[in-house]
């Protein structure tokens, strides 16, 4: 199966990346978005994901995979919402700024900008590899 791209919105002060790198796994969880939830729904296990710090910081900080797949989000017991299970990689060498990606025409595209709410979003490979190498990976 072909590798998805994907970046997550949280605010640092909920939980940050400095917690996943601690934690090592979250369940991404408390999503109460239908667009967020479908997305959720789509990720594969191994698919590569973006953390974006939002509100204070509005930077990309690192990447994480998908260690698990869909399941019931444990927050709620409606089951019509999902989280799956993020595991923490690499920390970018110097974290993304959301004012680099507006200014970034290849960027000019993604979700981020264009539906600046959507807490969990699909990238294409060519962003996923942009960001990456705006970062310093």
């Amino acid at each position: 199966m072909t590798t998805q791209y994907w970046l997550v919105k949280q605010e640092p002060e909920k939980y940050s990346w400095q917690d996943l790198l601690k934690d090592r796994r979250t369940d991404w969880d408390g999503v109460r978005n239908y667009q967020a939830r479908n997305n959720l729904k789509t990720m594969r296990a191994g698919d590569k994901v973006l953390f974006y710090a939002s509100v204070s910081l509005k930077e990309v900080q690192g990447i994480a995979t998908v260690s698990r797949e869909a399941y019931p989000d444990p927050t709620t017991d409606d089951e019509r919402w999902v989280a799956v299970e993020l595991e923490a990689q690499t920390t970018l060498p110097q974290p993304v700024t959301l004012e680099q990606i507006k200014n970034d025409s290849r960027l000019a595209e993604i979700a981020l900008i264009k539906q600046s709410r959507l807490s969990v979003m699909p990238l294409r490979k060519t962003e996923f590899d942009r960001i990456l190498k705006l970062g310093g990976v």
